[in-house]
């Protein structure tokens, strides 16, 4: 439940219009954060910056020029920037002998690459900028991995899952090289969650498989311990945490949020 622990504290969302993204924004919307919109579709993120009373800003993060825009826009606009929610990924469903160079550039660009870039440009500024009202820190960054950076993707997701691994690794390395000028940096990891990416992965897997749409779905997320698929705002409370002054002394830590899937890990 909502509990406006995040007031006044200014949050970009990477990856903000849909899926897990979009159910942070209502989140820390809900809980008093001013939240900025990023996505490749900026349609989709200004009709829920509208909803949510925020603010949206169309933004293609595998380009250079789009990162530095968007950053702009939250500076422009609040003159600094608390937390960064580095989220915006896609996947593909594809054998791993079937993997094209293609397929594995399109797919690092934005997993990786991005990630990175987004990572590097949000954290130049942050180093730069006051401590956050109440807190010794300067900024806080949050970037979005997988369960599949521990246990391997499935046969169907190596790049994605190579893609989830690194972006662990980066936000512990940003946490060292960050923690001397005060910023944090750490990551979720979800399991299987009911998103547009899902739903993407699941299409493309069952008709591999000769399945009906859905099997998939069934199949994956039949083992989950805690009995049911995931939801986007499973995820939300766990992005709440790491933006909130709770998790002020945390960085370079990973967690797993998904009911219990890799137990263990």
């Amino acid at each position: 439940m909502a509990n406006r622990t995040l007031t006044g504290r200014t949050v970009l969302i990477t990856g903000g219009a849909s899926g897990i993204g979009a159910a942070c924004a209502r989140r820390l919307a809900a809980d008093g954060a001013r939240v900025l919109i990023a996505d490749v579709d900026g349609g989709a993120a200004a009709k829920l910056a509208a909803e949510l009373g925020q603010h949206a800003v169309r933004a293609d993060v595998i380009r250079a020029g789009d990162i530095e825009a968007m950053l702009d826009a939250a500076w422009q606009r609040w003159g600094r920037l608390d937390v960064l929610f580095n989220n915006a990924g896609i996947i593909q469903g594809k054998p791993l002998l079937d993997v094209t160079p293609a397929d594995w550039d399109r797919l690092m660009d934005v997993n990786l690459k991005a990630v990175f870039f987004v990572l590097q440009a949000t954290a130049r500024r942050m180093i730069q900028q006051d401590p956050i009202a109440g807190s010794e820190l300067r900024g806080k960054m949050i970037h979005t991995a997988s369960i599949a950076a521990y246990r391997g993707g499935l046969p169907l997701t190596a790049p994605y899952a190579a893609s989830k691994a690194a972006v662990v690794s980066l936000a512990r390395t940003a946490a060292q090289a960050f923690a001397p000028h005060r910023v944090t940096s750490n990551c979720i990891c979800p399991g299987v969650v009911q998103t547009p990416l899902w739903e993407r992965l699941d299409a493309e897997w069952s008709a591999i498989e000769g399945w009906a749409t859905g099997e998939a779905w069934k199949r994956r997320t039949a083992g989950i311990p805690l009995g049911r698929p995931e939801r986007p705002e499973d995820v939300a409370g766990l992005v709440a945490f790491f933006a909130s002054a709770d998790s002020d002394y945390m960085t370079g830590q990973a967690i797993n949020i998904d009911g219990g899937l890799v137990m263990g890990n």
